[in-house]
C-alpha cells in the first residue's frame, strides 16, 4: 500500500513540475528593438522606425506556437543606450506598434508628455485585447514612432524592450 501511494505521489509531482516548467517557459517572452535617432531628425514631427522580430516558433523552437494563448503585452520600456549617454528629455512622445504578415498593426505601448532626465522609462501599455494572431504569425514587425521636442546634438540609440505574456493552451 505504501508503494502505491509513494508511486502515485511521485508521478503527481513529476506531472505538476512538467506543467509548471512549460508554464514558466511559455508564460513570458521578450523582444528588443533598436532605434537610431539621428541628429537630422526635425523637432515636432513624427518619425517612424521599423524592426523585424522573431516569431514564437523561433523563440520556443519547433511548431510550439499552438501551445500558447491569450498573448498580451506585459511590459514595455525604452532606454537610451548611446555610448555617449543621454536622456529621454529630448522626446515629446513615443509609440510602439506590432504587426505581422496579414494582420493589422496594433498599438502596444506609448508615452506622451515625456519630461524626464532619466535614461530609461516604462511606457504605458495598451492592453485592449489579445495579440495571439499577431505574435503567432510569421514576419512579426515592431514599428516605433517618436516625436522630438528639439533636435538632438548627436545621434542617439534607443532600445525598446517589450515583454509579452501568455498562458499555455490545453
Amino acid at each position: 500500500m505504501k508503494n502505491i501511494f509513494l508511486t502515485a505521489a511521485v508521478a503527481s509531482v513529476a506531472l505538476v513540475s512538467c506543467g509548471t516548467v512549460q508554464s514558466l517557459v511559455q508564460n513570458t517572452f521578450p523582444y528588443t528593438a533598436n532605434v537610431l535617432v539621428s541628429t537630422g531628425v526635425p523637432a515636432d514631427k513624427e518619425v517612424s522606425s521599423t524592426s523585424t522580430a522573431s516569431n514564437v516558433q523561433t523563440w520556443f523552437g519547433g511548431n510550439n506556437n499552438a501551445k500558447i494563448k491569450d498573448v498580451r503585452i506585459s511590459d514595455a520600456k525604452v532606454s537610451v543606450v548611446s555610448p555617449t549617454g543621454g536622456s529621454l528629455n529630448a522626446f515629446k512622445s513615443i509609440k510602439v506598434y506590432i504587426s505581422s504578415s496579414g494582420t493589422a498593426e496594433r498599438l502596444v505601448a506609448s508615452r506622451s508628455n515625456i519630461s524626464t532626465d532619466a535614461s530609461s522609462l516604462n511606457l504605458d501599455l495598451a492592453t485592449s485585447g489579445f495579440l495571439d494572431e499577431v505574435v503567432k504569425s510569421t514576419g512579426v514587425t515592431v514599428r516605433t514612432v517618436y516625436e522630438l521636442k528639439n533636435q538632438t546634438s548627436s545621434d542617439m540609440n534607443l532600445r525598446i524592450a517589450l515583454n509579452f505574456s501568455s498562458v499555455p493552451a490545453n
